[in-house]
């Protein structure tokens, strides 16, 4: 433990020093205010016994200028040292940064009480800092795990809903455009009828990987929607954007050529709905999953393991 003992009288401050070392502590010793501010920069002390007294600046001051010093979250424990004995000094010392009040002549006894109390505070703190940080670290970790789907490790629904909302707003602030991808596993319930239900979440575990892949660039989220479905949220960026990359996530599942004997194309395939629109008070963003709700309706109707595209908000109009 390093004790910062600023006092201007050499005696004073030698006897101070002597009485730490009998502590199995380490005394740095400054004879002057400033040096005492110089030396807390350099040495970061565990403690200061600051004399209030001084020749260039009083002690006060210098309890202002440590806690200046001090990093959001520090704290370094201030024992002022004075003959100053009225109830103003002592209110004074406390409101400049100071922790405690010693009268001089100092006992070698108080002084080391003082001195293992507040090494007591800090132990204690310390402890707690150590404490907060791991459930600082917990709480990260929780809130990582909750926006996570627990089969294929992409952001679950909830994270989705969240993270679309929050770039709906910030595409309307900005006028830009807003593109969801929504996408369905092709004969999906035949395939688990047909390999069980283990073959089936391995399945979509390696369709959630090679999508993920192509939902890299930054800002853009891929999400599992539920069951066999999947939908990416794409902020700035056009409906022939999102029609780009919904393309590139078709050819992405179909390259992987997960046998499905019982579909049309021999392997596992997917379908996808694009939609884009430009964010408006009257409009929510919910619409826009329902338009490219719609436009994976129209791909599957139309034969699957292909991509539909639509503007409108308004299933009428398509």
């Amino acid at each position: 433990m390093k004790i910062l003992v600023i006092e201007d009288s050499r005696s004073s401050l030698k006897l101070l020093c002597d009485h730490i070392r009998k502590m199995y502590f380490q005394p740095i010793p400054a004879e002057t205010g400033h040096q005492g501010v110089d030396l807390f920069l350099k040495e970061r002390p565990d403690l200061v016994l600051l004399d209030v007294v001084m020749p260039d600046i009083d002690g006060f001051e210098v309890a202002r200028q440590i806690r200046q010093i001090e990093t959001p979250g520090e704290w370094t424990p201030i024992i002022f040292l004075s003959s100053l004995n009225k109830d103003q000094d002592i209110e004074r010392g406390i409101g400049a940064g100071g922790d405690d009040y010693l009268l001089k002549p100092v006992s070698e006894v108080v002084l080391g009480a003082k001195i293992r109390a507040m090494q007591r505070i800090l132990q204690m703190r310390q402890s707690l800092v150590v404490l907060t940080r791991k459930l600082d670290n917990a709480n990260q970790e929780l809130k990582r795990l909750t926006s996570l789907d627990g089969l294929t490790g992409i952001a679950n629904r909830r994270h989705f809903d969240a993270v679309l909302l929050r770039e709906w707003r910030r595409a309307m602030r900005m006028g830009e455009e807003l593109s969801i991808i929504m996408a369905d596993i092709d004969f999906f319930k035949l395939y688990n009828d047909t390999y069980g239900h283990q073959n089936g979440d391995e399945c979509l575990r390696q369709i959630a990987q090679a999508l993920s892949h192509t939902t890299d660039r930054g800002g853009d989220l891929l999400a599992r929607y539920g069951g066999e479905e999947f939908i990416a949220v794409l902020p700035g960026t056009s409906l022939n954007g999102a029609s780009f990359v919904a393309e590139q996530m078709r050819k992405t599942v179909s390259d992987l050529r997960i046998p499905h004997p019982s579909a049309p194309f021999g392997h596992i395939t997917a379908s996808f709905g694009v939609a884009s629109a430009i964010a408006m008070p009257e409009t929510d963003p919910q619409d826009l999953v329902g338009a490219a709700d719609l436009a994976l309706y129209k791909a599957k109707h139309l034969g699957r393991n292909q991509i539909c595209q639509t503007l409108s908000f308004d299933p009428q109009e398509n």
